[in-house]
């Protein structure tokens, strides 16, 4: 009589655990470490409300990766709409997914999300168009960022913002140089791997590590170029746009960051800096 004996697994193999590495979200860890929707929000209304005494009501986030930005934006005031645009599939999928459970199917419904190139694409204009997180820096030629801000400007209303982070100073210029901050549960690790005087270009990766030693290492990268303030603010003008703000962050007594950025025409030399470039229509 023929049987059936189920292969037993040996005793002497060790099982592998599974590290906190691999079990890790890499979209939740940024969100944690890099992004913060609400102070973005808030920084929006503020600006708008200067320039035009009134609360913005649509925005267009570009490059807009989980749309976290756009569903801040509904969340925060009724009737309010958003359009975000990206290329990506992945990342826009992962917000619908995992951003949308505080909002009612009324906030979820003045969402759009476009799986379009930010330069072509047409449609709603906006109060408020954001290009956050220095996301343009993907376009490395004067010809395409120039042609980006004249797309950007031809979808603003007529009272309208562009809103754009910058960031720079020495720290930026350096080969192989790593800065660590420990969040809760893990270690966001800013990896700055190249830098080319040259061309300006830049090499930038984001890992995160874990208390079990495991590492999710590249889970982001940034082929830029390092666009300086006068550059831009330039091409924002030629693309049509009537005046160029600068928000530099206010300092503590320690020389860190606050959070708090105001208008500047003067700023000191920072090792590192963090810097809104507002465009008014």
């Amino acid at each position: 009589m023929n049987c059936y004996i189920a292969a037993m697994p040996s005793r002497t193999k060790k099982h592998r655990r599974r590290t906190l590495a691999s079990q890790a979200d890499k979209y939740q860890l940024y969100l944690a470490s890099v992004q913060e929707p609400s102070v973005e929000v808030k920084f929006f209304d503020r600006v708008f409300k200067a320039e035009y005494k009134r609360p913005p009501q649509t925005l267009r986030e570009d490059f807009c990766g989980t749309a976290a930005i756009c569903y801040e934006w509904v969340h925060r005031r009724p009737g309010r709409r958003a359009i975000g645009v990206d290329l990506d599939p992945e990342p826009v999928e992962w917000g619908r997914k995992h951003l949308t459970d505080p909002l009612s199917q009324e906030e979820q419904s003045r969402v759009r999300l476009i799986l379009d190139d930010v330069r072509t694409i047409d449609g709603e204009k906006a109060d408020v168009l954001a290009a956050q997180n220095f996301s343009f820096w993907l376009f490395k030629s004067r010809e395409q960022l120039l042609e980006y801000f004249k797309a950007a400007c031809a979808h603003l209303e007529e009272e309208g913002l562009m809103v754009l982070d910058m960031m720079g100073g020495s720290e930026l210029l350096q080969d192989d140089h790593v800065e660590t901050t420990r969040k809760k549960g893990f270690t966001y690790v800013w990896d700055q791997k190249c830098f080319n005087p040259i061309t300006n270009d830049v090499l930038f990766q984001i890992h995160f590590r874990f208390k079990d030693g495991s590492e999710m290492t590249g889970a982001f990268e940034y082929d830029w170029r390092l666009w300086t303030i006068p550059e831009v603010h330039e091409l924002l003008l030629e693309a049509g746009f009537t005046a160029v703000d600068v928000y530099w962050e206010d300092e503590d007594a320690d020389g860190e960051g606050t959070g708090v950025f105001r208008k500047r025409k003067f700023a000191p030399a920072d090792a590192a800096w963090i810097a809104y470039l507002v465009a008014v229509k």
